[in-house]
């Protein structure tokens, strides 16, 4: 079911089928070839979901683009992507150190990430994650 790449034109398709923002081709391919992990969910020969992780390869990594295609939710194909995702993380970590897995949920999936242990922020310990666009000029 899981493929450690993510093809370029499927990353495109899983995107739109989120409503995100468009990413020129030249992007996408450089994300997805530093990406940490890239995992892409195949049922019947279509990417129907995927995810992936981005970081600095020490102890920070990211948790971005998890998205599964409309005709495939609420088959628990998101779940196995994170399940899968959290296992690829946790046996990179050596014995006697750790990472920080961080992500920003979509509003409204807080609780899907909840399941796997993160925390919804703010809380006592942590301020709200924040975003921001900076786009280049014309």
């Amino acid at each position: 079911m899981f493929k450690h790449k993510i093809k370029v034109n499927d990353y495109i398709r899983l995107r739109k089928t989120a409503d995100w923002k468009d990413i020129n081709v030249r992007q996408v391919r450089a994300g997805l070839r530093h990406s940490v992990i890239a995992l892409s969910a195949v049922i019947n020969n279509k990417a129907a979901g995927m995810a992936r992780v981005v970081g600095d390869k020490g102890y920070v990594m990211l948790i971005v683009d998890v998205v599964v295609a409309p005709e495939f939710r609420g088959q628990g194909v998101g779940s196995r992507l994170m399940e899968e995702l959290m296992r690829l993380i946790e046996a990179s970590v050596k014995d006697g150190e750790g990472v920080m897995a961080q992500l920003m949920a979509a509003k409204g999936l807080e609780g899907f990430y909840q399941k796997f242990g993160f925390r919804i922020r703010p809380n006592g310990d942590c301020g709200a994650g924040m975003t921001q666009w900076i786009e280049g000029g014309a």
